[in-house]
């Protein structure tokens, strides 16, 4: 699974880092970004959709990989 934040919906509630704060940051100017490539290191999938479920803007996305 990988995860990332889309810059144009994201309004900087900053849901996405007070959930899952492994997974998601915050930047300079209060938006949420991720680190790294975005991949979900196991066991971490729970808070990846729990802070996508949560996201009012809808801006984290969750890809599924094979």
């Amino acid at each position: 699974m990988k995860v990332q934040i889309d810059p144009g919906r994201c309004q900087g509630h900053g849901r996405c880092y007070d959930l899952a704060p492994g997974l998601f940051e915050e930047d300079d100017e209060g938006y949420g970004r991720v680190p790294g490539d975005g991949a979900v290191p196991p066991g971490q999938e729970q808070a990846a959709r729990l802070a996508a479920a949560n996201c009012p803007e809808r801006a984290v996305v969750l890809t599924e990989e094979a």
